[in-house]
């Protein structure tokens, strides 16, 4: 599986460096001001990825950040009331019925 999962990486790696090498012309890009940057159009499309992917990836961890409060509230809260129980249970006593009836 290991070895799947590396020749899985290499093969995209191979394929974002033949797009790079095959698309490397420059993009205007008109600022505010009139102002134009020529930007390489792997690097626009590397910076779009990016501007896409990181407001998604701080949400997703503020979610788990969340939900790992929530588990350790809980966990707290349950070892709370399991420890209240067990100080209040009374110890049961065997009771063996009688065998033998009594007149």
């Amino acid at each position: 599986m290991q070895f799947l999962k590396m020749l899985f990486w290499c093969l995209l790696a191979f394929l974002a460096a033949a797009f790079t090498l095959g698309n490397w012309t420059t993009v205007p890009i008109r600022l505010v001001g009139g102002l134009v940057a020529d930007v390489n159009l792997p690097l626009l499309l590397f910076l779009t990825f990016l501007l896409g992917l990181v407001p998604t990836l701080i949400w997703q961890h503020t979610a788990r950040w969340k939900l790992r409060q929530r588990l350790s509230a809980a966990e707290r809260s349950l070892a709370a009331v399991s420890t209240e129980t067990s100080a209040y249970v009374a110890p049961v006593q065997s009771v063996t019925p009688n065998t033998q009836p009594t007149v």
